[in-house]
């Protein structure tokens, strides 16, 4: 089955016997021993868990899934699936939450280099004999790096450690990195998968169960990270329609990228969809699509920035990507002093709005900074 067929029917599964053509959620916290699911307990295994972890593998090409309570949840299972000891190479174009993850909850547990993932000289170099996982996130956050999985992949298999990959920007619509080399791939399903700035979720999916997968199902099992059934199915459903809203996110943020890049007021436009972003020709030969998410430097500082937020009426001013509606938000104010993010730089979620009333929007909040 092609994407948009497999979105709308796997994991959709009848658990009553009233006809339904949709999966009821099922609340129950425990089942009875002896049931035909093999069910003990919710933070084990739920009916619409199971099924948001089907069709979340599914979509992304793998063998197993499993879904986490958010997006944070699913990243920091990995690293501690790590032995204590073990070295991370991760980009220096994070997404911040996971970054505090690393160097906030295993400070003195794992060593983390941060370095630049595009540059595979920079990646070489950092390797030590610790070295056991290699986290990407292409395209990254918020400055849009591409970073080319299939090399990276080389690179760290060549070491014997393990390429996890966060996918949260692309989606499994516009890029698989487990085709590409990966070995796990990471999503915060709050963003697209939800679609819809109502739910919050995290899920992994790995190219093989082995015993680092053995680990990571452990952790969510009696961590007990999990997303609730209610949240599941509403996923669930959202997800039966993520291929056309990423098409309609994709063509919206380029026409908002030429805007920008034609711009007076604009000083630099990250999106990899344009042929002078640096990753472009790595983007195009490993991407379908270059997504939602378009990075801007206003001219005049933090303050025009600021500015520019203020006077738009369209864009939400709020942290968060990948809901229908349009998102802004000017990053290193949210990440805090440690930032490495440029003061002026502003990340903006493209929504679903016709693009002629985005336009409209911009130009009157251009023309007030």
């Amino acid at each position: 089955m092609k994407f948009e067929t497999r979105a709308i029917h796997k994991g959709n599964h009848i658990t009553d016997n009233t006809g339904s053509v949709v999966q009821p959620i099922t609340l129950s916290t425990t089942f009875e021993h002896g049931n035909e699911a093999g069910l003990l307990y919710t933070r084990a295994g739920n009916p619409n868990r199971l099924a948001l972890e089907e069709l979340i593998a599914s979509l992304e090409q793998g063998v197993d899934a499993a879904a986490f309570s958010s997006g944070n949840a699913a990243g920091t299972a990995v690293y501690q699936a790590l032995e204590p000891g073990s070295h991370i190479i991760a980009p220096d174009d994070m997404y911040h939450g996971l970054h505090n993850s690393m160097t906030i909850l295993f400070k003195g547990i794992h060593e983390v280099s941060f370095v630049d993932m595009s540059n595979l000289e920079a990646v070489k170099a950092a390797i030590r004999p610790n070295t056991r996982l290699f986290w990407v996130e292409t395209p990254s956050n918020p400055l849009l790096k591409i970073t080319d999985i299939r090399k990276v992949a080389e690179i760290a298999h060549g070491h014997g450690a393990i390429l996890a990959c966060d996918n949260t920007f692309a989606t499994p619509v516009f890029q698989n990195p487990l085709l590409l080399g990966a070995d796990i791939v990471m999503h915060s399903s709050t963003k697209y998968f939800g679609g819809h700035s109502d739910l919050l979720g995290g899920a992994l999916v790995t190219k093989e169960k082995n015993d680092f997968w053995t680990k990571i199902r452990t952790i969510q099992r009696v961590g007990g990270a999990v997303p609730s059934p209610t949240d599941c199915y509403w996923l669930g459903r959202s997800i039966k329609s993520l291929a056309y809203r990423m098409k309609g996110h994709a063509e919206h943020a380029m026409v908002l990228a030429d805007y920008f890049l034609s711009h007076p007021k604009v000083e630099r436009v990250y999106y990899p969809g344009l042929k002078n972003h640096p990753g472009h020709e790595i983007a195009a030969s490993q991407m379908s699509g270059f997504g939602g998410v378009v990075s801007i430097q206003v001219k005049g500082g933090a303050a025009a920035a600021d500015k520019l937020i203020s006077e738009l009426h369209l864009f939400a001013n709020a942290t968060s990507l990948g809901g229908i509606e349009s998102l802004i938000e000017r990053r290193a104010a949210v990440e805090g002093p440690d930032t490495l993010t440029p003061p002026n730089l502003i990340r903006v979620s493209v929504g679903l709005e016709h693009t002629e009333d985005l336009l409209t929007d911009l130009d009157q909040a251009f023309s007030k900074i």
